[in-house]
């Protein structure tokens, strides 16, 4: 008889699709609900000691609420590209709380109920391509979550014409996708009341579910200044953290004077780690390599931060396309300077590499940047396989 109190394998692995995924569905992965399903025990009561998250299994699907510490840039939907994909998305979500499970609904339905519930400083108008552009955003995400299912017709169509039709059907998920809160929503008036509201769950044990959840939600953590309390809980209790983390999981920590994070030996197909196939992440490479090759021009501050303005972070890019620019991808090579470093500033701030000051445009490269460098094989230009 197989032992479900013990946190095997299995109970990793569930662990592990948990935190990856924004749920899982019984239709669509029934070997992963399963196996999740086996180890819900371990899995609840690790989940509720060290994060503080919830665990919610239901006869259709298994969700993980995976609440930050902190909302982060690239926490966000990365199909959606203005605020108006999201406002139109959570007025869709509103709009099929009031359809039945496998009700039919037309898109011209949806459109008139959003139109009608849309919060924007200007009303949204169907004959304007960027508002139709934005509303295919948000209905390839309910199909995505598989919130709604298309019965008849294409939604790319509705670009080029606001009169096309399609007709859906609303899924047992819709109505599930949204957290419960314990107030009603419109009581809240900013976002931060509703990280608020969830830490009053958690008074017990906070710094320890604060720190679990920067880790494996984050990229890295960084050290703020000396007294930064996360930071010096990692310290503190280093050899306690990593032991349970890799007891629990295929992670391993590093901590180093300003930064702490996880790696895995062996990802998987699902994990996002870096580097990854991005051309923009070989640049990366490269620029951790050319900086902190020179620790008398680019000097860090006591929380391993340098600071650079962003035409010297240009000029670095030109420099690094003198020494290696012909072994870039081709996107990059027939890209200005300018826009090289308004995509890889873009990439380094989803993986906390940079962050960058609103008000004087100042870039401070994180010191996570330089745990990791690379470089071309001294032979790249001729093929080589040095």
């Amino acid at each position: 008889m197989e032992q479900t109190h013990l946190f095997d394998e299995k109970a990793i692995q569930g662990m592990d699709l948990l935190f990856h995924h924004y749920w899982i569905l019984r239709s669509e992965q029934p070997e992963w609900y399963q196996l999740v399903r086996a180890r819900e025990k371990v899995l609840r009561r690790y989940f509720n000691e060290k994060f503080g998250l919830r665990l919610i299994v239901h006869q259709h699907f298994i969700k993980l609420e995976k609440i930050p510490v902190e909302p982060e840039e690239w926490m966000g939907i990365q199909d959606f590209q203005e605020p108006m994909d999201y406002a139109i998305f959570c007025c869709a979500l509103s709009f099929l709380e009031g359809q039945a499970v496998d009700e039919q609904f037309l898109l011209s339905e949806l459109c008139q109920e959003i139109q009608a519930d849309y919060q924007g400083d200007f009303p949204l108008d169907w004959t304007l391509y960027v508002h139709r552009k934005s509303l295919i955003r948000a209905v390839k995400i309910l199909m995505e979550f598989q919130l709604i299912r298309t019965i008849d017709g294409e939604i790319g169509r509705f670009d080029q014409n606001e009169e096309q039709e399609v007709l859906y059907e609303a899924t047992i998920y819709s109505r599930y996708f949204m957290r419960t809160y314990p107030d009603d929503f419109s009581t809240y008036h900013h976002w931060s009341e509703l990280l608020n509201e969830d830490w009053k769950l958690n008074q017990e044990d906070e710094r320890r579910k604060r720190v679990y959840r920067k880790l494996f939600f984050s990229p890295g953590l960084h050290r703020r200044d000396q007294q930064d309390p996360d930071f010096l809980y990692i310290r503190n209790y280093r050899n306690r953290l990593s032991e349970d983390i890799e007891k629990h999981s295929d992670y391993k920590l590093h901590v180093y004077k300003n930064t702490a994070f996880l790696s895995v030996a062996e990802p998987r197909q699902y994990q996002q780690v870096f580097p990854n196939t991005k051309a923009s992440t070989d640049l990366i490479l490269q620029l951790s390599k050319y900086i902190h090759g020179q620790p008398n021009r680019y000097k860090a501050n006591e929380n391993g931060e340098m600071l650079m303005t962003e035409g010297e972070f240009e000029q670095v890019i030109d420099d690094m396309r003198k020494l290696h620019g012909t072994g870039w991808a081709k996107y990059f090579r027939d890209m200005s300077s300018s826009g090289v470093r308004t995509e890889l500033l873009r990439s380094m701030k989803d993986w906390m590499l940079v962050e960058v000051e609103n008000e004087t445009s100042l870039l401070r490269i994180k010191s996570l940047l330089g745990v990791m460098t690379g470089e071309y094989p001294a032979d790249y230009q001729t093929g080589g396989t040095e």
